[in-house]
């Protein structure tokens, strides 16, 4: 036996599909317009697309660009770091390159910079303190063969230095 309420549903789909039958069987007259109505559209400025220059911008005052501050630390004695330590670890765990502006330092923080000026000539270079060094007495500092290009100590080996820290 079926239920009232399936019996009543049924007759609900009924009754709305003969309705939606119903309305799409409606005649539309002939002169019923079958488009959305026209609208005016309204004049607009017509606008000039000539590209115009961007204004100049202000001049920006200039300030002297400031040399880097340098303490003095120490006159002595460098050397430099010969080819055969070339792939060799250094004490900040890089591998040493010759070709790199490096120093070995005995006590001076690993990455300190340092600018070292050959007293014979007035050529200075910065280097990157990356090794612990020298362990000749009297030197202050081993630099790599590159630094010791820049200030012109390959052939002596070795030159009388200032040793100054790059603040």
């Amino acid at each position: 036996m079926r239920s009232s309420n399936s019996d009543h549903r049924r007759v609900q789909t009924i009754v709305a599909v003969a309705i939606v039958g119903l309305m799409c069987s409606v005649p539309v007259k002939a002169d019923t317009p079958h488009s959305l109505p026209e609208i005016e559209a309204e004049a607009v400025e017509t606008i000039d697309a000539t590209p115009v220059p961007a204004p100049e911008a202000e001049t920006a005052v200039v300030e002297e660009a400031t040399q880097p501050e340098f303490e003095h630390l120490a006159d002595g004695e460098a050397s430099y770091y010969g080819a055969e330590l070339a792939g060799n670890r250094t004490a900040s765990g890089e591998i040493f390159d010759p070709s790199e502006l490096t120093a070995a330092h005995r006590s001076l923080p690993m990455g300190t910079k340092l600018r070292v000026t050959n007293q014979a000539n007035g050529k200075s270079v910065v280097v990157r303190v990356n090794d612990r060094g020298p362990f000749v007495k009297r030197r202050i500092v081993d630099i790599s063969r590159a630094a010791a290009e820049k200030i012109s100590m390959i052939r002596a080996g070795k030159a009388q230095v200032t040793l100054e820290l790059l603040r």
